[in-house]
């Protein structure tokens, strides 16, 4: 029982909460009280945490060297010796097998495909792109993309270029504040946990995130005021959620730089309960908008 206990930590379940991105085609569909959509759509969020899960057991039986020289990764029941490497190997292929083949039966084949492309581009970064300089904070970002796009796909609809160009610079943001998190909390110790920290500097990613920022804001600006956006939602009143983008974009600043919390994007989101009630208020904001004009 405590050995099934450590596989389960292992699995990060607490990191589900990424997943959660298959659902924002569901609600800019205007789908979300489709009952048919919301079944395809949990399917699509199951599918994609067994395989997450799987990918980080095969992540940390890889990194397992480096994560000892970490002063919380140390603890990963891999890295701590309480789930073994044939253990870590066997569960993360049980749950690739689930997940694949529950969404070959149940799922479109083209949400098999970006699963399938989720899941090979992780390979890639935990066999050596990891270690390469810019790559590392695309592919990790891309990832959430795969996300939204998975979820869109699920269901047949499409999703606005400008609302995958959010969740990219979103994603970007979070990914620097945990390098320049980990550059400064690990000092010189950084290349021994993470070897491509030694390729950036403070500095550079302090400018990097101001750029980030700024192109996060602008791109959701550039959806809310869209055209085609305005034309399927009957209204331009989504102009109005850009408070909340920013009071969260800043928010999170505020944590990475005052706080020093930028370390585990996920662990910020869940312990933060204002930046919890901004983006509730984001949800029903947004939900009210474009399902009242649905309405008339």
């Amino acid at each position: 029982m405590s050995n099934l206990k450590h596989t389960f930590i292992a699995m990060r379940p607490r990191q589900w909460i990424k997943n959660l991105l298959v659902f924002a085609a569901l609600l800019f569909s205007r789908e979300l009280f489709h009952v048919e959509h919301i079944t395809e759509t949990l399917l699509a969020f199951a599918a994609f945490c067994l395989s997450a899960s799987a990918i980080y057991l095969i992540n940390d039986v890889r990194d397992k060297e480096e994560d000892v020289h970490h002063p919380v990764k140390k603890n990963r029941p891999i890295a701590a010796g309480k789930v073994s490497v044939s253990e870590a190997y066997s569960v993360a292929v049980i749950l690739l097998l689930v997940s694949f083949g529950g969404s070959y039966l149940l799922l479109p084949l083209n949400f098999l495909l970006i699963l399938g492309g989720y899941l090979t581009m992780n390979i890639l970064y935990s066999a050596g792109l990891k270690k390469v300089v810019i790559i590392d904070l695309l592919i990790v970002s891309i990832g959430f993309v795969l996300r939204a796009i998975a979820g869109a796909v699920a269901i047949s609809v499409s999703i606005s270029p400008w609302l995958l160009g959010t969740t990219f610079f979103v994603a970007l943001f979070l990914i620097l504040g945990k390098r320049r998190h980990e550059l400064i909390t690990l000092g010189a110790d950084g290349a021994n946990h993470r070897s491509v920290l030694d390729e950036y500097s403070k500095e550079m990613l302090d400018a990097l995130l101001i750029i980030v920022t700024t192109s996060t804001i602008m791109m959701y600006v550039l959806y809310t005021l869209a055209e085609r956006t305005i034309e399927i939602f009957g209204t331009a009143n989504l102009v109005y959620t850009v408070v909340f983008v920013v009071y969260g974009i800043f928010r999170a600043f505020y944590l990475i730089y005052q706080k020093q919390q930028g370390g585990a994007p996920t662990e910020m989101l869940l312990s933060d309960r204002p930046l919890q009630i901004n983006i509730l208020l984001w949800i029903v904001t947004v939900s009210s908008i474009i399902y009242s004009g649905a309405a008339t």
